[in-house]
């Protein structure tokens, strides 16, 4: 093993021979689609944010830097005659706890009250019932507006928006809080706080394993199992001693340097699938150890998840140090050079300002990609598809 840690340096990996991403990744959609920004009234957004500007920073702002991106984007039409797709700029994680949590029980309700106040105003919605619109919905479970999952299966999306494309960081297969046809973005990273962290390419990556992070939620799941699937549990009791796992709960100053410096980084599931551990391990160039079953990655048909991480049953967790001791060193030099390509990077960052190939390209690149919209989306008139009165007697309440 100690020739693992002698071998694998940063400087080992030259963009110039990074492995390809993949054109995909590269694609530009200027000139492929068009969007209208609805103009909503300032309670809606900047409102919210003014508020409490801790939603700027947290992993859920993709809902707010999205808009601020569309509103000087050159795929923005203001004649909603033209437009391809329709956007709604809603922040519906801006309502935080105390500890920056955001809440997600008015979520629907003030969701609702956006879609009455379009379907309203403008003929577009009527027009598809939302089949031509997006919205961005970075919550733990998207658009089912809780972050206990129990609860979110219980809730389902909310009704009016099972016509719509959601872009979201929930992604799981065969699950109700992801519609067909979603687009899987990743969670916010502030990019300026990572580039500041950034360390000389010549420095080895001696860290075999690691992982910052809880192993159980006491307050939320007293008796354990339950937080996590028990994976993180697992991980904690199997490898808390384990001298090739640098694991702890404590959060480091350094904690961007030292994820430079390993060669695998664990991004286990939490209370939903994904976490910002998986942008910030492709961004320092430590191959994420992706343990959460079923999950649906950000950008999956435009990156290469399976070549550049390494995915582990949660079931096999207790043979995590089996798994990752037998990947050939060639293996894990690949993935290097893999995750050193910057259109790899690019793709999980929302940069201020953006820049070509960066998070908000990828989303366009996707609506892009669903174009030209099937006839079948327009309703004729008169017909109505989706029930404005369904689901929970609360979310009816007005906002």
């Amino acid at each position: 093993m100690s020739l693992i840690f002698t071998y694998f340096y940063n400087s080992d990996i030259n963009p110039s021979y990074a492995g390809s991403a993949g054109d995909v990744l590269e694609d530009n959609p200027v000139g492929r689609l068009k969007v209208f920004v609805y103009e909503l009234p300032s309670k809606y957004n900047k409102k919210i944010l003014q508020k409490d500007p801790r939603c700027l920073t947290h992993m859920f702002a993709a809902e707010i830097f999205m808009h601020r991106f569309l509103l000087s984007s050159p795929v923005r039409t203001l004649n909603p005659d033209e437009a391809d797709w329709f956007y709604t700029p809603v922040y519906t994680t801006c309502d935080l706890t105390p500890n920056g949590l955001p809440l997600p029980f008015k979520s629907p309700r003030m969701m609702r009250s956006a879609i009455q106040l379009i379907s309203s105003n403008w003929p577009y919605w009527n027009r598809t019932e939302g089949a031509d619109h997006f919205f961005i919905v970075p919550h733990d479970f998207g658009a089912c507006f809780h972050y206990q999952e129990e609860k979110a299966i219980e809730r389902g999306i909310l009704p009016l928006l099972r016509r719509s494309t959601l872009v979201q960081t929930f992604g799981q297969r065969n699950h109700v809080c992801l519609k067909q046809g979603s687009i899987t973005i990743p969670p916010y990273a502030p990019p300026q706080k990572m580039q500041a962290h950034l360390i000389p390419p010549d420095i080895p990556r001696s860290i075999f394993v690691y992982f910052r992070g809880l192993f159980y939620d006491v307050g939320n799941d007293p008796e354990g199992g339950y937080y996590a699937r028990g994976a993180r549990a697992s991980v904690w009791e199997n490898f808390k001693d384990n001298p090739l796992f640098d694991i702890s709960t404590e959060h480091p100053s350094t904690y961007y340097e030292d994820m430079q410096r390993a060669i695998f980084c664990l991004c286990p599931l939490g209370w939903a699938p994904w976490s910002p551990r998986l942008v910030e391990a492709v961004i320092f160039g430590c191959v994420p150890v992706i343990i959460a079953d079923d999950i649906v990655l950000p950008f999956a048909d435009a990156i290469p998840w399976e070549e550049i991480g390494v995915f582990v049953a949660e079931e096999d967790v207790p043979s995590l140090d089996t798994i990752l001791t037998s990947i050939p060193a060639e293996v894990i030099l690949r993935k290097q050079r893999l995750l050193a390509n910057p259109s790899m990077k690019q793709a999980m960052l929302f940069p201020q300002p953006a820049q070509p190939g960066d998070t908000f390209h990828q989303v366009l690149n996707g609506l892009a990609r669903k174009l030209p919209h099937d006839q079948a989306i327009y309703m004729n008139p008169g017909r109505v598809r989706l029930n404005w009165t369904a689901g929970p007697v609360e979310d009816l309440k007005p906002w």
